[in-house]
């Protein structure tokens, strides 16, 4: 069983777009913690009143996240 979820956050025009592909949770909000945020709400959400083992869960699994940035060139 996998003890992560994993979530990948990217920029679009004008906000931050959270996809947990895994299970099928996908948000956005203006700021990065506002859309870390909304994404360990809506997981929550989720998985309220659900058994983590049928989406190949642990109980109380964590949110791996990882950020793709724009590079700043001088």
């Amino acid at each position: 069983m996998k003890r992560t979820i994993k979530a990948f956050i990217h920029k679009s025009d004008t906000h931050y777009v959270a996809e947990c592909l895994e299970i099928s949770v996908v948000t956005q909000g203006k700021t990065l913690d506002e859309t870390i945020a909304n994404l360990q709400e809506a997981v929550g959400l989720h998985l309220e009143g659900e058994d983590p083992a049928e989406f190949g869960l642990a109980p109380h699994p964590t949110l791996l996240v990882t950020i793709e940035l724009e590079s700043r060139v001088a």
